[in-house]
């Protein structure tokens, strides 16, 4: 019995399995590009909430508004240079929060990913001049690689300002200021796992440099004695006030404290009429309208690190006279 059997001539085999190679890589490449799109949304998603509510670069870098409680951004300003930081706050000198938005005349537009790392986590410029290290990349550089990167992804998206921010004028030679033992890569540094609280509290807070804020300076210097302890003076013209004493001690800390209250602490400032107020005097430093966004995890987390730390008993003013 003769069997049927179709011959298909070369070339339009050879057109077939071609039609199909390149049907198959488009969708290949349709899905890559699918799943790289997908991949720099989370990406750019987390560093929207590190850059807005943990390590907060947009409290520093942006114009405050101190007509409002805690000073939230004022709109439009995001990124484009803000504070500035004299001896009032322990710097031997005067120094200007830079324009970290994209534009390439004043920004950090015409920078490399790595470049800005670097300076994140290194505390050297594009131009190579050291940063003062009020800019807290001692504390950027224990955080995980990928953290930084979703940062940066996120810096990425803000809206280009041409802002043209002063140098800064210091008394002494940064070689003086340079925090030692800085590690020369981040590559292996690691979030830790969320099933430790306290440890993972402990990434949240170095992130967040609650240290700087909450531990007071003797002579330039933290007094490490007394860390977590409160009791740095801000003076911001308009009202003065202390930060507060955040160690487990019970008098004077928050020892007494559970997490269901240092919770609400948080939870209360997420409302818009908690920040829209005119606070007189009884004004905050604290940017409690960014960390307020925290992840309700994330502050319970911060709260099991901190039972960890030092009691150390130390009375605090608030708002001194």
């Amino acid at each position: 019995m003769k069997r049927n059997t179709t011959i298909i001539p070369g070339c339009l085999l050879l057109f077939t399995l071609s039609g199909l190679l390149i049907n198959c890589n488009s969708n290949n490449e349709q899905g890559n590009n699918i799943e790289k799109k997908d991949s720099l949304a989370l990406k750019i998603e987390r560093g929207n909430y590190l850059a807005n509510h943990v390590a907060n670069c947009l409290d520093c870098h942006s114009q405050r508004d101190f007509n409002y409680f805690s000073g939230p951004p004022k709109p439009g300003t995001e990124g484009m240079g803000g504070f500035t930081f004299d001896e009032k706050e322990g710097v031997p000198g005067v120094i200007h929060a830079r324009n970290i938005t994209p534009d390439t005349a004043t920004g950090i537009g015409n920078w490399t990913d790595d470049e800005i790392a670097r300076a994140m986590t290194q505390g050297i410029s594009k131009n190579g001049d050291t940063l003062f290290p009020l800019m807290p990349y001692s504390h950027y550089n224990q955080m995980s690689r990928d953290d930084i990167y979703s940062i940066i992804a996120y810096i990425r998206t803000l809206k280009p300002i041409n802002n043209k921010v002063q140098t800064r004028k210091l008394m002494i030679p940064m070689s003086m200021a340079y925090p030692p033992f800085l590690k020369p890569s981040i590559d292996s540094n690691k979030i830790p796992d969320v099933s430790d609280m306290a440890k993972y509290g402990g990434y949240i807070v170095n992130a967040a440099a609650c240290m700087d804020c909450h531990t007071a300076m003797e002579k330039g210097q933290f007094n490490m004695s007394k860390m977590f302890a409160g009791g740095f003076l801000f003076d911001m013209g308009k009202f003065k006030v202390n930060t507060a004493n955040i160690t487990p001690d019970s008098a004077t800390g928050i020892g007494a404290w559970t997490q269901e209250m240092f919770l609400a602490k948080f939870q209360t400032r997420r409302e818009h009429a908690a920040i829209y107020t005119d606070p007189g005097k009884n004004n905050s430093i604290m940017p409690w309208a960014m960390f307020a966004g925290m992840d309700d995890f994330d502050i319970k987390s911060i709260y099991a690190y901190l039972r960890t730390v030092k009691p150390v008993s130390n009375k605090v003013e608030k708002y001194p006279k």
